[in-house]
């Protein structure tokens, strides 16, 4: 295994995205970048993500929020291919142009914890399009929890 597999490999397990029941969507995108927002004070987040030069990925692929709310998102596209971004938001998902070697910035929030996805659903892109992850830390409130009995969680 490479240093760079074993680190990403460790930072999925840290951040308990190995196990069942947990925020499985982040195995499926192991095979990119893990990034992590940073807090501003007043609990508002910010992040970072790239579309590399001829990597047809986004950079982070999964993006990790440590807890639900607002996140200011800067994309990057450095690529000589034109993209955009489908990212999900509360209400209503964010959709944003990203021309040829352009930087662009999109405000989303996403309240409870999960996995959501993010695209760039424009052209081929290798078949599927650009493919990303967010994933939410946190406990769902005992209030929005379905009533179901309780689910075996590894510990």
């Amino acid at each position: 295994m490479t240093s760079d597999a074993a680190a990403r490999s460790a930072a999925l397990s840290e951040l308990g995205l190995d196990r069942q029941n947990k925020a499985a969507l982040g195995r499926l995108l192991a095979s990119g970048n893990i990034g992590q927002a940073t807090e501003e004070p007043g609990g508002r987040m910010k992040a970072e993500v790239r579309i590399p030069l001829d990597e047809l990925v986004w950079d982070p692929a999964t993006l990790i929020l440590p807890h639900g709310g607002d996140v200011d998102i800067v994309l990057y596209n450095d690529d000589s291919n034109t993209h955009c971004a489908l990212l999900p938001s509360n209400g209503e998902g964010r959709w944003i142009w990203l021309p040829i070697h352009s930087r662009g910035e999109v405000s989303i929030n996403l309240d409870g914890p999960g996995c959501y996805w993010y695209s760039s659903p424009i052209g081929n892109d290798e078949g599927r399009g650009l493919l990303g992850a967010i994933v939410v830390l946190g406990e769902v409130p005992p209030d929005a929890r379905l009533d179901r009995p309780e689910q075996p969680r590894p510990d």
